[in-house]
């Protein structure tokens, strides 16, 4: 397999600096860039296309766990971090690894390894699927309501709830919620990105259904006004600017 392109985005340069140096050492390794900002970093990404980012947590302006939200979709992320706290919280939006601060290069060789093995994996699914039939995109999901299992349509849905160990679907063709022994995790899997958005712990919205948004940037779908959080809001700025009259 090819070099893995790399790019480091840490308000701190000492520690941009550390990181430039292991990727340096590290054979399968190539720099595209380091930032310091990571607005710029941001504004970089896409054009980069960066098989890892080494991404720090806490940064001003944009922190790294809303970052890692507005990331091409191909990217491995390994966050970068002083504060233990944050593992959790990585996690959930799955990233490959979890350096604390300060790294040892032989922790930072176990996690560039796991991307090496993640990639060299997807290479080989995507040389086996050359040969099989074009799968058609999934337009729906099949979930287990009052003992029966329904089928729900992607393009029904209005938004995603999350109660305990429980969703509602709310879709625009029911005028009751279907609920669901499920997480919102799992629900988060099923769904593309580039259709839904999860702006809040317990919401889950479909893009193209959002009716307006507020003064204060939360949402109105079908009536119902939805919270924007702090930790889903940048995410959901980007969105808006991006679709957006100039």
């Amino acid at each position: 397999m090819e070099s893995l392109r790399c790019v480091i985005v840490d308000d701190e340069p000492l520690a941009v600096k550390m990181l430039e140096n292991y990727v340096e050492r590290t054979p399968f390794l190539t720099l595209a860039a380091s930032f310091t900002d990571p607005v710029e970093a941001l504004s970089q990404l896409a054009q980069l296309k960066p098989h890892i980012l080494f991404l720090d947590i806490q940064m001003p302006d944009l922190d790294g766990l809303s970052l890692s939200r507005m990331v091409p979709s191909a990217t491995r992320i390994i966050f970068t971090t002083a504060f233990k706290q944050y593992a959790f919280e990585s996690y959930e939006v799955s990233a490959l690894d979890f350096l604390l601060k300060p790294i040892r290069y032989q922790k930072f060789l176990e996690a560039v390894g796991k991307a090496q093995q993640w990639f060299a994996l997807t290479e080989i699914q995507s040389d086996a699927s050359l040969s099989a039939p074009v799968q058609a995109e999934q337009r729906s999901f099949f979930v287990k309501v009052d003992g029966k299992m329904r089928k729900v349509d992607m393009s029904d849905i209005l938004y995603i709830e999350g109660m305990k160990d429980y969703v509602l679907l709310h879709l625009a063709s029911e005028p009751q919620p279907f609920v669901t022994h499920n997480t919102m995790k799992s629900m988060e899997d099923q769904l593309s990105a580039d259709s839904f958005m999860r702006v809040h712990r317990s919401f889950i919205v479909a893009l193209d259904k959002i009716d307006s948004v507020t003064r204060d940037g939360d949402i109105l779908i079908a009536g119902r006004l939805i919270p924007v959080t702090d930790t889903y809001r940048p995410a959901f700025e980007h969105f808006i600017q991006q679709h957006s009259l100039k």
